[in-house]
């Protein structure tokens, strides 16, 4: 088994023309990933969201720069440099629903959920609390929502999105994340999967499953995705429902865990620019999941939560700091331990009322086994037995080692305020 993806994702409407993605892949190498992922790149609908996609084969304007070259080999171009950092490629694939004004409305707008008046129907998310009070929902107009409650429609639609699928593969996209795939049924996903691997063996699919109930994911096991992505960036580090998840999907799939997305408030404004809280989120992603991902501009402390409609070059940042070097090493670190690079077993080994929390990642393809020690009081200073760590790492003390080499060991591991260490016993 290799090591599990460290993804960066390369959002676009940030980063600016195709040509202009390419200027950030030398650095992204440097880093220690090894995929590249891009947001929807396609022409967008009348709102100019990323996600209201109106024609999958066409590329956005915004993107083309100055070019005059035909979209597959403005695409092209940039997957070849990435092939050549050592970087695979994965585009956003987002087929549970279209824009409204989508070139696939006239097509097939037999597709299509439809309102009692017969128009369109719009996606929307409920209010958890109040999942059937309508004046809670959020509601996105722009956006027609895919019928796939009606099951006759099933094998057209997995033949279509089959087609898309195979179109930028030929390109030499070696992965796709699905967007909302719990929305999709996995009946729909496994034909169009596995129409993929009969022609690229190696493509590599990614089920974004967040936000979602167990049954919506559970329903993709048949699908053949290889990896889901995990909600570990919302643990408060206490409540049990982290791990019992973890449990629960390992069945189906590895996961992927990150300390912020493009969906979510920037972790250095919640935390004020406070660099520890960046440093120990991403750490503990790397150690939690076997697979990893980070949005550009975490390393430099960007503030501004990117824009699916108005983001712009303009609107890099100076940052709040930079932590690309730790970065480099955490992922070098992970890279090098198999354990954190399969979902083995992993359990909580202090009470849930210990200031310190000590997870217990165990390998099931490989031997070994990791202690992740967390101290996430911002105020406040703890430590842990040096000799309780070994008898749960089944090695002696002076056989500890620590995976980022820290302040130094004695009777005592120092956890400072939100601090987060790594340890194995002997080679681990």
């Amino acid at each position: 088994m290799g090591s599990a993806p460290r993804i960066y994702n390369l959002f676009p409407l940030l980063a600016g023309s195709v040509d202009r993605w390419r200027e950030h892949l030398p650095r992204i190498a440097a880093m220690g990933f090894d995929w590249v992922f891009i947001n929807p790149f396609h022409y967008p609908g009348f709102s100019g969201s990323l996600y209201a996609v109106k024609d999958y084969y066409r590329l956005h304007p915004l993107f083309r720069g100055a070019s005059q070259k035909p979209d597959a080999e403005i695409l092209g171009h940039f997957l070849n440099e990435a092939h050549d950092q050592g970087l695979c490629v994965m585009m956003d694939l987002v087929v549970n629903h279209t824009a409204k004004d989508a070139l696939l409305v006239e097509a097939h707008p037999e597709w299509y959920a439809r309102e009692a008046d017969g128009s369109l129907l719009s996606p929307f998310a409920a209010d958890p609390d109040e999942p059937d009070n309508v004046e809670k929902r959020t509601v996105w107009g722009d956006l027609a929502e895919i019928d796939y409650a009606n099951a006759d429609h099933h094998p057209g639609l997995a033949d279509y999105w089959g087609g898309l699928v195979s179109h930028y593969a030929s390109l030499g996209f070696d992965g796709f994340r699905c967007d909302a795939a719990y929305k999709v049924p996995g009946d729909v996903w496994a034909p169009i999967i596995a129409g993929a691997r009969r022609d690229r063996p190696e493509a590599m699919f990614f089920a974004e499953t967040l936000g979602c109930q167990p049954e919506e994911v559970t329903q993709l096991a048949c699908a053949g995705f290889d990896y889901l992505f995990n909600s570990s960036k919302w643990w408060d580090f206490r409540a049990p429902w982290l791990l019992e998840q973890y449990e629960a999907f390992r069945a189906i799939a590895p996961s992927i865990a990150f300390p912020e997305s493009h969906d979510t408030v920037r972790l250095a404004e919640e935390s004020n620019g406070d660099e520890r809280v960046s440093r120990l989120r991403y750490l503990f992603a790397a150690a939690f999941s076997s697979g990893l991902m980070m949005p550009l501009g975490y390393e430099y402390g960007f503030r501004r939560q990117p824009n699916v409609v108005q983001s712009r070059p303009e609107d890099w940042e100076a940052g709040s700091f930079n932590i690309s070097e730790f970065v480099t090493r955490v992922n070098a670190m992970k890279a090098t331990m198999p354990v954190l690079n399969e979902e083995g077993p992993q359990r909580r080994v202090t009470p849930w009322d210990d200031p310190v929390v000590a997870l217990l990642r165990e390998g099931e393809r490989h031997p070994g086994r990791v202690l992740t020690l967390i101290n996430p009081d911002a105020v406040q200073g703890h430590r842990f037995g040096a000799a309780d760590a070994a008898a749960l790492l089944g090695c002696q003390p002076d056989s500890l080692r620590e995976l980022l080499p820290g302040p130094g060991l004695g009777e005592w591991i120092d956890l400072p305020p939100l601090t987060i260490r790594l340890f194995t016993g002997g080679r681990g």
